[in-house]
């Protein structure tokens, strides 16, 4: 779907669908440097299960014009935007990572149109290593590398995806040289200089899922803790084999959380 936010064209995947007011609506938010594409699995299964959907390329991403929003909560009301420009009247929201922490802060800077939030790979503080910083900075390949290395579980080299003929390192990879420059450092600014996460959280009043991956490197599970403690209504999932990219690593256990929680 092509839409029109804030006068510049921006792209959402609606899995083949119309929007139906009369459904349902999930938004999925994807995290720095990443597209649409990353929800491929959860998006198609609730789009297809009764749901509108809307799967977003933030600006700057994927098929959205540039530039990239330079902080989270640019980024949340720019998503509150959308579903105002959709006349939907609420939505669930689905963020990984950076995108986690976008539906906090839509959550409780605009709660009358958030009813459920799901938190897949999250952390707060969100923080990024300088050398991290430097190198997307510099559109330099070692942050690609980086981040794709240190988004996956340890075992990830070694093959074992359940989707047949999944290299999620080239996946990955793939989606990051798609990047115009700065875009990667821009969303990484974003998370590391993010500072509202503890008040945002508090003021959350919907349900919220957390979805974390055991093996998590980038986004450790214990790193979510405070978030949890400050959000009443929230339950957690932990996925035991998964890294940071969870959608990719552990797709069926991820879908089921969200079944379970969403449905």
């Amino acid at each position: 779907m092509q839409l029109q936010i804030n006068g510049k064209p921006a792209f959402a995947y609606t899995a083949a669908h119309a929007l139906d007011a009369a459904k349902r609506t999930i938004v999925f938010v994807h995290g720095a440097g990443l597209d649409h594409s990353w929800w491929g699995l959860q998006s198609r299964y609730f789009g297809y299960h009764g749901f509108n959907v809307l799967a977003l390329d933030l600006p700057g991403h994927g098929r959205s014009e540039g530039p990239p929003l330079g902080s989270i909560r640019e980024m949340a009301d720019w998503v509150g935007g959308v579903l105002a420009e959709q006349n939907i009247r609420s939505a669930s929201i689905v963020g990984h990572s950076m995108g986690a922490l976008v539906a906090i802060e839509l959550a409780a800077r605009h709660p009358e149109r958030v009813e459920k939030i799901a938190l897949i790979g999250i952390a707060y503080p969100m923080k990024v290593s300088d050398a991290f910083l430097d190198a997307a900075r510099r559109n330099d390949q070692a942050a690609y590398d980086m981040d794709t290395i240190w988004a996956h579980a340890p075992q990830v080299p070694y093959g074992g995806n359940p989707n047949p003929g999944m290299w999620m390192y080239g996946d990955t990879l793939a989606r990051l040289s798609r990047l115009a420059p700065g875009v990667l450092h821009s969303g990484l600014k974003a998370c590391n200089d993010y500072a509202a996460g503890l008040e945002s959280a508090a003021q959350v009043k919907c349900p919220a899922l957390f979805v974390l991956g055991a093996r998590d490197v980038m986004t450790p599970p214990r790193s979510a803790q405070d978030l949890i403690n400050k959000i009443g209504k929230s339950q957690t999932c932990r996925i035991a084999t998964a890294g940071h990219s969870l959608m990719a690593e552990a797709p069926d256990a991820t879908l089921d959380a969200l079944i379970a929680f969403l449905v």
